[in-house]
């Protein structure tokens, strides 16, 4: 049986990855798309093939009223998610929601509340889970092929040409870089050590504000401290352009993962000094897979509400200081 799955946003992530991964995804296709432009929606829905009969939508109450709809996938601005969530579980639709999930604890709270009381499935959009040498990666670490894990460190920055992009500004988000890239490094922190070392106990930040002065972080240094005593470092910028690079490390080995992170599914992988195979795939393609799936079988996704509001979590205590 197909999954009827409508975008919420036509932004530039939803054109180029999201919408072309449902196309290639197995028993998915796109049904429907909310846009505040109906001609800006028109042309996304033209151009992606959206199959109903009604399928361009200005609002998103006619949107969920379509009986024939079972999915949404939230790629609207960060302060939008909680809002069209809850809409999307009391309307009995499923819901896959982009990163970060929500901008604050209680509204991501609300989120899972409402998925839980309606008995849909809630997944986060971390695709990063879904490249091929990521996924070798964990089963690696999960196995222990590096005794145990130490220390990991995730680097992810661009160079932002101004201040003008809407995650720069408090109106319709709460973080820069972090929530662009950072929040992605937080998830594959989270997802090779949280399983041998514990939960997070300890969070320290540093957060620059001083070259756009806005609200939001351009440079951010988040250090983590583990239950096992094990840490973790991320840096994510917009004010710089550097290596995307990955490198975890255990007490009997260690991996570096160099230009892995961002849509491609491409880089290379090192376990010590020698290299990891791994086939190159869409990661998005997984990500939409897994979610059929998980709403296809009533399994968990791979990344649940309760895991994307974790990483919530951390993100708030990252700039609440």
């Amino acid at each position: 049986m197909t999954m009827n799955i409508a975008m919420l946003g036509t932004g530039r992530i939803a054109d180029t990855q999201l919408a072309p991964a449902i196309a290639k995804a197995d028993g998915v296709r796109l049904w429907s798309v909310l846009s505040r432009d109906a001609e800006r929606g028109r042309k996304f829905a033209e151009r992606h093939g959206a199959a109903a009969a009604d399928a361009v939508h200005t609002e998103l109450e006619s949107l969920l009223a379509d009986d024939e709809l079972d999915a949404v996938l939230i790629a609207s601005p960060d302060k939008l998610h909680a809002a069209q969530c809850i809409a999307a579980a009391r309307a009995g639709k499923h819901v896959l929601s982009e990163k970060p999930m929500a901008t604050d604890v209680a509204e991501g709270q609300a989120m899972v509340d409402a998925c839980n009381e309606a008995g849909v499935v809630l997944a986060v959009a971390y695709h990063m889970r879904w490249h091929a040498g990521h996924r070798k990666l964990a089963a690696a670490v999960h196995a222990g092929d590096l005794g145990t894990i130490r220390h990991m460190r995730v680097q992810w920055t661009f160079l932002a040409p101004n201040a003008e992009n809407w995650r720069a500004s408090a109106q319709v988000g709460r973080w820069w870089g972090l929530a662009g890239v950072g929040t992605h490094c937080l998830d594959q922190v989270r997802w090779l050590m949280v399983p041998s070392c514990g939960e997070i106990v300890v969070q320290k930040n540093l957060i620059s504000r001083e070259v756009w002065k806005g609200p939001h972080d351009e440079t951010a240094l988040i250090s983590l401290g583990f239950e096992s005593g094990a840490t973790a470092e991320i840096c994510t910028s917009v004010l710089f352009d550097a290596p995307r690079r990955m490198e975890v490390f255990g007490s009997s080995g260690y991996a570096i993962c160099d230009d892995t992170l961002g849509p491609h599914g491409a880089g290379a992988i090192r376990l010590g000094t020698k290299p990891m195979e791994f086939q190159v795939s869409n990661p998005y393609v997984g990500e939409i897979n897994d979610f059929a799936a998980a709403v296809a079988t009533g399994r968990a996704p791979e990344v649940d509400g309760r895991e994307g509001l974790r990483n919530v979590a951390t993100l708030v205590a990252a700039v609440s200081e």
